[in-house]
């Protein structure tokens, strides 16, 4: 959540905060403001709102100077007003901080530095860093942010800058990502991630928790919270700025829709051994070999929201084909239960940005236990892939949209890689395993073929867009499904949605349907398809609405639902993949249709670092 960026360089900063901030906005979007550092003074303009808000208010006046910090919110301490928004400053206004993260412990420093005579003018715990360092201020920068994040209990990714030690950025970081991005000129930034830089650079050193960076006219200096010199690795940005620009399409998440044959794509590309009837996973052979799996009695898979539906399908997968216990955990709540883990557990944790706070909690949980710890994340260079000791990569390419849409199906086949890989002979035939890996190869065109009835969704949309309820039903690996569908259409159109298992539908949900209540089914052709059709009968029954997902040659649905919408056939365990893109284009158009804010739902924000 929130999104900071600083600069040091010879060109004006603030053209290049803005611009920033724009690419980063998907990492909150209530307020916004920069601060620009120039002959010895600190300009800072802020707003509530959005970036373009900020970009009207200023206008022709733009800060002048070299230096800056800037800050795209998504609130947590205070609401979404112009005095909470960030940058923040000490009493004399020579201090300005940017802050991702929540100070656990900002109350108790915050009446101890009242008593010390500091005065507040905002209800966010950022401003105790401030106030903090300008109380630890002695002689450097550096040493004063060090000293303050001595006292701070929490999780932060900030930028610092003061007229007291000009021509100068410090960044730190525990719990928050944050990078330096190492620009010609030389110019350098630092960023709550890589989107926000790459059109000026590729070059990027990922911090840690407990490092600091000094940023000046000369070059970078990265150090512990003790001033001690670090040696860090400078890694390259695989993608470029064309791929994190909408491309044509009116939002991102429409854009990252139709990107599924080739994200899909990418997830398996050179991992197929087709003749020998198995993958190839380089990051899990180093810790996991194939042959590995033996020595753990069960696997934990832990993620949150869209993430925690792909896991949910992992479960069902390892479960049939690996033969060993699975359970699937919120990660949210998972290390606060006191787990019962060890050396013979096996933990894979799941995220898009790899930056998930309470999934990277429940990972560093089940290490402290002894168990091995996977990782399967989509940004390289993210805080879990860097702390995991091995894990899958995606490939899915940025995600922009806040509404996940490619990283889940990129998810779910990563899941299938990794239930290939992990499932032996004895539990798979060699027959069975072909037909998998043939069934991976169609998937990207079978994508294609679900996207081209894109316009036949978007009439059913417009049909149903002004209902204010819906309910999502299916069954074995499509449960997961409806689960994701309800989640979709909440959060980019503000309707109620709930998913459940299509037979739990009797167990109380039943009372909810009438006239007035959509009722999508998740219902291909698979070995519940019969069950299925006595739950769409008891729903026609009392004269539910019938919306339903199935595959072609299901003849007998045209009869009972309201609308059918097909999707190729594949074997059961990839359904998933092929039955959740037209959820993802319903809710899109429904959204559209309800004049929302599809890639910046109200309340929610991408990569959600804090608890």
């Amino acid at each position: 959540m929130c999104g900071i960026v600083g600069y040091i360089g010879p060109s004006e900063a603030a053209p290049l905060l803005l611009e920033s901030l724009r690419r980063l906005e998907y990492r909150g979007y209530d307020s916004a403001g920069l601060t620009v550092c120039e002959d010895g003074t600190l300009d800072t303009r802020k707003i509530s709102g959005k970036i373009a808000d900020l970009v009207q208010a200023i206008g022709a006046s733009l800060p002048k100077g070299t230096l800056g910090i800037a800050h795209t919110r998504w609130a947590t301490h205070g609401a979404p007003t112009t005095a909470n928004a960030h940058p923040h400053h000490d009493c004399k206004n020579e201090i300005a901080v940017v802050h991702n993260g929540i100070i656990e412990n900002a109350a108790v420093l915050r009446r101890k530095l009242e008593e010390l005579g500091h005065t507040f003018r905002s209800e966010t715990d950022t401003e105790v860093l401030a106030h903090l360092i300008d109380e630890c201020y002695e002689d450097r920068l550096e040493d004063a942010v060090a000293a303050a994040l001595s006292q701070v209990e929490g999780t932060y990714g900030i930028a610092v800058v003061s007229t007291r030690d000009v021509d100068k950025l410090v960044a730190a970081r525990k719990g928050s990502p944050l990078l330096i991005g190492l620009g010609e000129g030389p110019m350098y930034f630092v960023a709550s991630d890589a989107a926000a830089i790459v059109e000026h650079t590729r070059d990027v050193v990922y911090l840690d928790d407990g490092e600091l960076a000094v940023l000046d006219r000369k070059g970078y200096r990265t150090l512990d919270l003790k001033g001690q010199p670090l040696t860090k690795e400078v890694s390259r940005v695989s993608w470029d700025l064309g791929t994190i620009e909408r491309g044509g399409f009116p939002h991102y998440m429409l854009k990252e829709i139709f990107e599924q044959p080739n994200s899909v794509r990418d997830t398996m590309r050179g991992r197929l051994l087709e003749e020998e009837g198995t993958v190839r996973l380089g990051g899990l052979s180093g810790c996991l070999p194939r042959d590995g799996i033996d020595q753990y009695n069960r696997i934990v898979l832990t993620a949150c929201g869209t993430s925690w539906h792909a896991a949910l399908i992992g479960e069902y997968m390892l479960e049939e084909f690996a033969r060993i216990p699975v359970e699937t955990e919120y990660a949210s709540e998972f290390r606060y239960r006191n787990p019962v883990l060890d050396e013979r557990s096996l933990v894979i944790g799941i995220s898009q940005s790899g930056e998930t706070a309470d999934t990277l909690a429940a990972l560093q949980e089940a290490r402290s236990k002894g168990a091995r710890v996977v990782g399967i994340v989509n940004v390289v260079g993210s805080t879990i892939a860097r702390e995991t000791e091995c894990g899958v990569y995606i490939h899915a390419g940025p995600e922009i949209g806040v509404a996940s849409t490619k990283a889940f199906t990129s998810q779910v086949v990563a899941l299938a890689l990794i239930t290939l890989y992990l499932s032996g002979e004895s539990t798979v035939a060699p027959e069975q395993r072909r037909e998998v890996l043939a069934a991976l190869k169609r998937l990207p065109d079978q994508i294609l073929e679900i996207l081209a009835r894109n316009d036949e969704i978007r009439g059913m949309a417009e049909r149903y867009h002004l209902h204010r309820n819906f309910l999502y039903l299916g069954r074995g690996y499509n449960f997961p499904v409806a689960l994701e569908g309800a989640l979709k259409l909440k959060e980019i159109s503000y309707i109620h949605a709930e998913g459940y298992p299509a037979a739990e539908m009797k167990h109380g949900p039943i009372a909810l349907i009438d006239e007035n209540m959509p009722v999508v089914f998740i219902a291909p052709h698979s070995s519940v398809y019969s069950k299925i059709l006595s739950n769409i009968e008891e729903v026609k029954a009392r004269g539910g609405r019938v919306i339903a997902i199935s595959t072609d040659g299901n003849g007998e649905l045209d009869k009972l639902a309201d609308h059918v919408v097909t999707v190729p056939a594949t074997v059961e365990m990839l359904q998933p993949v092929l039955t959740v893109i037209p959820l993802q284009l319903l809710a899109y158009h429904i959204a559209v249709f309800r004049g929302c804010n599809v890639d910046q739902p109200r309340n929610l924000a991408k990569s959600v670092t804090v608890e």
